[in-house]
């Protein structure tokens, strides 16, 4: 198979393939576990910020150290969480990391000082942004096969609006309760939602068992034969999806998005501020980005299921290119609701395209690993995309010089997509 094509080819590995309700269940689960990632998102600890600097007397630099340190430290888990996943199944780390991911919110409400903090910190953007998103998005994919990119697309949706919706929460419950003990009720939240629900989740998938025999159809000895060959081709180790072209195309793809979104969200203000926005018509433009990316999650869903990846991938690398050169020339009106409509449906899109590209390309045996390297891209990409555009700015007292430098870096995915197949990877076994 090319990457041009959109039709699964992994054989399921689960007990039994879901059934319409089943789907529903596996879906709502994992909706409720990618929302719940909130806690460990920038969107969320952002409201926490100006109470922190406050209440312990830091400086704004050592609270943004802190987070830095905390992002970066969870690159280097996502690799190792990966591999659990792919040996103890999903219901397991699901509820492995949740126990892990509220304590820690809990234990954070006794914060004292700058290195009580960045261990808060490291232990949020590990178990939040990292490892519960990682295993929440991972489960879509080992339990359902088809119609992958509509289940896919349902679970970012729902998870998004949750994660958006979450701060305006938090701002009223830290105004009236205060920050320690929104801190232990978003910890309360993440005990009593995910560790439950995850449960329900059906048993680890058993390795080798294929399509055919899970639905109750005993194939012909020939049907069972050419299963076992597209079993050997299409479900890849780590090692082996690291020499594929595949793999680096859509690991960079979302590792750019990573950067660069992260980069203008956390500018936004300042960049928009540049465009002649005021600070509240800056921040009103989060708003937009929210629908557009559950529209995009959702539409990507159901294109996964149709179109070819080549496209969808070369088609989101343009839209990134186009919006980061743009939004150093944007205005106010149209031009900006644009952009920002351009911002949330990448943003958020792009996640759902790698969750659906990897199982259809490389199998779904060992995808825990596969998926827990690009993670490692994701979250170290973002720590320094917010670095990479204040530097910029600082060099040439505008946006305009470093967004055109960073457009480079989608155009560049874009055209390498266009020479990349899926490999055949028999000789290597």
């Amino acid at each position: 198979m090319t990457l041009g094509s959109s039709s699964p080819t992994a054989p399921a590995l689960s007990a039994s393939q879901p059934d319409r309700s089943s789907m529903v269940r596996i879906v709502t689960i994992t909706s409720i576990a990618f929302g719940l990632t909130a806690p460990g998102q920038t969107t969320a600890v952002s409201a926490f910020v100006d109470p922190l600097i406050q209440d312990l007397g830091v400086s704004r630099s050592a609270v943004s150290t802190a987070y830095l340190i905390g992002s970066v430290s969870g690159a280097f888990v996502m690799p190792f969480l990966g591999r659990l996943i792919d040996r103890f199944g999903p219901r397991a780390l699901m509820a492995g990391v949740a126990l892990c991911f509220g304590g820690v919110l809990i234990a954070s409400s006794l914060i004292a000082g700058v290195p009580s903090l960045t261990m808060a910190f490291i232990g949020m953007r590990v178990g939040g942004q990292g490892a519960l998103s990682l295993v929440a998005t991972t489960a879509v994919a080992i339990y359902i096969e088809r119609r992958r990119g509509l289940a896919m697309g349902l679970t970012s949706a729902v998870g998004t609006a949750i994660i958006s919706l979450t701060p305006l929460a938090l701002e009223r419950m830290i105004q009236y309760q205060g920050w320690r003990t929104a801190l232990v009720l978003e910890g309360l939240a993440v005990l009593l939602l995910v560790v439950p629900a995850a449960l329900f989740l059906p048993p680890r998938p058993q390795s080798g068992t294929n399509s055919s025999e899970a639905e109750g159809a005993a194939p012909a000895g020939e049907e069972v034969e050419a299963k076992a060959d597209e079993a050997e081709l299409t479900d890849l180790t780590l090692r082996q999806a690291l020499h594929t072209g595949v793999f680096w195309v859509v690991a960079l793809g979302v590792g750019v998005c990573s950067l660069i979104g992260t980069g203008l969200n956390f500018q936004q203000v300042s960049l928009l501020g540049e465009r002649g926005l005021s600070a509240t018509e800056a921040a009103a433009t989060f708003l937009p980005q929210m629908v557009a990316g559950l529209a995009a999650t959702l539409a990507l869903g159901w294109l996964a299921d149709r179109v070819s990846d080549r496209f969808l991938i070369i088609s989101v690398m343009l839209i990134l290119a186009a919006l980061t050169a743009g939004a150093g020339w944007v205005q106010p009106g149209i031009s900006v609701l644009g952009y920002s409509l351009a911002l949330g449906a990448v943003g958020h899109g792009v996640r759902t395209l790698e969750a659906v590209v990897f199982p259809r390309c490389f199998g779904v045996r060992h995808l825990g690993a596969i998926r827990g390297v690009v993670h490692s891209v994701t979250v170290g990409a973002s720590a320094f995309g917010p670095l990479a555009l204040a530097y910029g700015r600082g060099l040439a007292s505008s946006y305009r010089p470093v967004l055109l430098v960073l457009t480079v870096f989608p155009l560049a995915v874009a055209l390498a997509t266009v020479f990349v197949r899926t490999p055949r990877i028999a000789d290597e076994t």
